[in-house]
């Protein structure tokens, strides 16, 4: 799908959408929205409302929002660039996990479709990230994870790490450091402190806030 038609704001808002969309499982919030395109939350009601009489999203009132059909199409292209962006910074050019998420967003704006499925043949067809984002097809198809944040995780219970949230780049470095990466097993101790609990990965407890529980996405089915 040639997404060039389309101003790269719109571009930015139909991915943030989908991105808050599919780590929520609802509807996309006004301030959450904001929060991701760094902008006033009048600037962007008034961006949202103009999606929305181009029939890209519906938003009801008190009830967020959402993509349509043809919002989601020109979403699935726009995260498939970004994703597969990503994986190549890494695998490609040394790049660490931690200093790609911006990167990408400026390279996705200036790449064709033709550079994007060269990308994708060279890296083996990937279907995960560096994060564990799943990776759109070509025909824009995409994984839908089975996840739950490790916050939800029970005392004593075991998970694999699936995906984390790529939006703290200091997050992820400290992750990073202590081994926690997508594929890994962890288990949530009983362990509290001071806003904190203890996580088992490997042989290692590592002492992680909640905010970075809820950013960590785990799945329990061995």
């Amino acid at each position: 799908m040639d997404v060039s038609a389309w101003p790269a704001k719109t571009q930015d808002y139909l991915k943030i959408v989908f991105d808050l969309t599919e780590r929520t499982g609802r509807p996309a919030g006004m301030g959450e929205i904001a929060l991701r395109m760094g902008q006033r939350a009048s600037t962007t009601t008034e961006g949202v409302k103009r999606l929305a009489e181009k029939g890209l999203v519906e938003h009801e009132r008190y009830a967020g929002i959402s993509l349509t059909d043809a919002g989601r199409a020109v979403a699935m292209v726009m995260v498939r660039r970004h994703r597969l962006l990503e994986t190549y910074l890494v695998e490609q050019l040394g790049y660490r996990w931690d200093e790609i998420h911006e990167e990408a967003d400026r390279l996705e704006h200036a790449v064709s479709d033709t550079f994007i499925a060269r990308i994708d043949s060279l890296l083996g067809r990937p279907t995960r990230d560096p994060h564990g984002d799943p990776i759109p097809t070509a025909a824009g198809e995409i994984e839908s994870l089975r996840v739950q944040s490790l916050s939800s995780l029970a005392e004593g219970a075991s998970a694999v790490v699936e995906r984390i949230n790529d939006s703290d780049a200091e997050l992820l470095r400290y992750l990073a450091e202590m081994g926690i990466r997508p594929g890994v097993d962890v288990t949530m101790t009983g362990t509290r402190f001071a806003g904190m609990r203890l996580v088992a990965a490997g042989t290692r407890e590592v002492a992680l806030a909640d905010a970075a529980l809820d950013a960590i996405d785990v799945s329990t089915a061995f």
